[in-house]
């Protein structure tokens, strides 16, 4: 063999001996990215049973939170059946009280009561039952409220059913 020769012939077996080196290099890379691979899919797992378990415990506690506004006018509900066979008068005031015990929890959740009379129809807030002809209100303006809505206008609970004046 020439020189030439045996330096090319040196090199092709240089270069098939990297070529099988590289191989197990290639299968350990390949069992390190799978266990990589294993890994992410468990933290991905576990992360998401986490955060399953945060939102099921806020959940509870948001309605225990909702529950507990809401046990003193149960309390007061049940004061109230208790006490029925009182005066009739005595019931009715007991019954203006719960309720406006009612609409102040109402509010303490985040939903105030709103009576708009006399403020312009909004379409975002106010529901439309009737129209009525009042030459004393101004075309478009809520002139009677036939049920209060609940809420703000960024929070919605309820929108008030209104009667509108006439244009």
């Amino acid at each position: 063999m020439s020189g030439e020769q045996s330096d090319t012939a040196a090199t092709s077996a240089e270069e098939s001996a990297a070529v099988v080196d590289e191989e197990p290099d290639k299968d350990e890379e390949i069992a390190r990215l799978d266990d990589q691979l294993r890994r992410t899919a468990a933290d991905l797992d576990n992360l998401r049973k986490r955060y399953q378990r945060d939102l099921d415990r806020e959940r509870s506690a948001e309605r225990s939170r909702a529950a507990a506004t809401w046990l003193p006018v149960v309390d007061n509900l049940e004061l109230a059946v208790q006490h029925a066979d009182s005066g009739a008068e005595a019931v009715v005031e007991g019954i203006k009280a719960v309720h406006a015990q009612a609409v102040a929890a109402l509010g303490r959740l985040g939903y105030p009561r709103f009576d708009p009379v006399g403020e312009p129809f909004d379409p975002a807030v106010h529901e439309a039952v009737s129209t009525i002809a009042d030459p004393n209100a101004e075309p478009g303006t809520v002139i009677a409220v036939v049920r209060p809505g609940y809420g703000t206008a960024d929070e919605l609970l309820r929108p008030a059913s209104v009667v509108v004046a006439k244009q």
